[in-house]
Formats: C-alpha cells, structure tokens, sequence
C-alpha cells in the first residue's frame, strides 16, 4: 500500500444524509447559537452580580467557557461542511482542530470532578467551606484542570501528525476526531491504542471515581438533613450537576473506552454530537433551572438587556426635559 502524507483533508461529515443537509445545517446553527447565548449569559450574569461571586459559580463560569470552546471548535466547520461544495481542511488546521477538542475534553473531566468536590465541601463541612474553598484554592483548582488538559494531547499530537496514511484522506466524521484519523493511518495506531488506554483510566476514570464519591458522600449526607424541604433543596443544586456528569462521561466513555472490536463510526458520531452540542446546550438550562438564586438573577439580567434601549430614552427625555425647564430651552 501507498504511504502518503497529505497536505489536507476532506471532511465527509453526514454524507450519508445528503437530503438532510440543510435541515442539519439549521439545527446545528440553532444549536450553536442558543449554546452561545446561553453560556454567555452566565458568565456575564456571574461576573456582573457580587453576591454570584463564590465558588460554585466561579466554577460554573469557568465551565460555560469550557462549553463555548467546545461548541466553537467544531460546530462552524460542520456548518461549513453542511452548506461547502469543497469539505476540506488543511492538515496544520485538522491538527489543531483535534489538539483544542481533546483539551477540552480533558478541562471537562477535571473541572466537573472541582464541582463535585466543591459541592462535597458545602454540604459535609460547611462551617469551613469558605476557609476551604478560599479565592486561592478556587484559581489554584481552575490552572490545574486547564493545564493538564492542554498537556495531555501533546503525546497524540505528535504522534499523529509524524504518521503516514494510507492512500486515503477522507475522514468520515464532522470534524478531525482522533478515532476518525486513526483508521486512516498506515502505522503509530498501536502505540496511540495503547496511550489511550493508559491515560483513559489516568485522567478519565480517576476524576469520574473522584466524582462518584464525593457524591456518595453527599447523598449521605443529604439524608440526614432531618426537614424534607432542606433535603429537596440540598440535592436539587447537586443533582443538576451529577446529570451533566452522568451524560458526559457516559457518552465520552463510549466513544473513546469502547473495545476497538466494538467499533462503529456511525455511533461515534451519535455519541460525539450529543457532548459537543446537547451538553453545552443543556448545560446553562440545567444549572439555571435548578438553582433558584442563579435563575433569579438571570432574570433580572435578561430583563434589564432587553428593557435597557426603553431605559435610556426615559432616562434621556427626562434630562432632556429637566434642563429644558431650567435654562428655558
């Protein structure tokens, strides 16, 4: 077989629905705006209301950016591969497509375990949670995710774009996906298997356990809250953030844990379109909804958004009319 290395790639994306692109086209580009919309939403809601200004919502922060880097890395060139007579994408670009998706993923797995570890804190020790959870510990928290995750796909990186691919460059995915290369590739595939599995349990199984049990604990300590009302509340906050953990990890699991016998592409492409699209969609309406304090101030945000032309063209006329009543204008 020819060992080629190519100067780009074609992107196949759902070609197997060629009378559905468009429809496709308006979905995903409904979806990423509402995901942006969103996300956004939060960050500026939290940076902008003081009393937001604690831990859980820092890192809730920090994971709506997360959510918009995710979406934003991928969904504008599926647009592009939707509506695009040509589909591809330079091999420097395809790179750097898969080294942000991966980092993502990875700032993912570790801040959520942060979350959880945060919420434990809250609920088992909350005579210490702010000397605990302080603004040191929090940034200190935040760097460690983000700089794992941006070292952790440097060994796949390298790797790959020192490889050689066999005759073809057409990738059969809507986007540079790791699993999708890797079955272009004439050799290197062992020696990526093999840091797959190894870093998988390293820094995808030991942050999903981290979290599991911080969790256990604080369901445990959830029943123990003697009133009914205090018990519902408690675990409405929490349960919010063990749903995204639940569809996160059940999804990432299943694309890049799965046994290489169990392969399929087409339920590669189920799976990664739900965590890179249903979950950072899903993400500011779950937190919102289920916490009251976050949903309140949302609220008053959206409304002061959406009312602030009206606001200044009373608060216009009414100068305007004032010093007209006093300089005789």
């Amino acid at each position: 077989m020819n060992h080629t290395r190519f100067t780009e790639f074609i992107i196949l994306g759902f070609f197997e629905l060629p009378e559905m692109q468009l429809l496709l086209f308006l979905v995903f580009l409904i979806i990423y705006l509402l995901c942006l919309t969103g996300n956004l939403l939060i960050i500026f809601t939290v940076y902008f209301n003081s009393h937001l200004h604690s831990p859980m919502f820092f890192f809730l922060s920090n994971l709506s950016f997360l959510e918009i880097c995710y979406v934003t890395v991928t969904v504008p060139k599926l647009l592009a591969v939707l509506i695009a007579q040509y589909k591809t994408i330079s091999f420097m670009t395809c790179m750097m497509q898969m080294y942000l998706f991966l980092t993502c993923m990875v700032a993912e797995f570790y801040l959520l375990t942060t979350m959880a570890y945060d919420r434990y804190v809250a609920i088992c020790n909350p005579l210490r949670y702010t000397v605990i959870m302080n603004r040191k510990v929090c940034i200190n928290l935040a760097i460690v995710s983000w700089t794992i995750a941006f070292l952790n796909p440097v060994p796949h990186i390298t790797l790959i774009s020192q490889s050689s691919f066999c005759s073809s460059n057409e990738i059969n995915h809507f986007f540079c996906d790791i699993t999708a290369l890797m079955t272009l590739m004439c050799s290197g595939t062992y020696v990526i298997e093999n840091i797959n599995y190894i870093e998988g349990p390293l820094f995808g199984l030991t942050p999903f356990i981290l979290t599991i049990t911080s969790y256990v604990y604080i369901i445990s300590a959830i029943l123990k809250i003697r009133s009914a009302k205090g018990r519902q509340k408690t675990f409405s906050t929490c349960s919010s953030h063990l749903i995204v953990v639940l569809l996160f990890y059940g999804t990432s699991f299943g694309v890049y844990m799965r046994p290489k016998s169990a392969y399929s592409m087409d339920l590669n492409k189920l799976f990664t379109v739900v965590y890179i699209t249903a979950i950072p969609l899903l993400n500011p309406l779950i937190y919102s909804l289920r916490n009251k304090e976050l949903k309140e101030t949302l609220w008053k945000t959206t409304r002061r958004t959406i009312f602030l032309p009206e606001l200044i063209e009373c608060c216009t006329q009414h100068l305007v009319a004032t010093l007209s009543k006093r300089y005789g204008w």
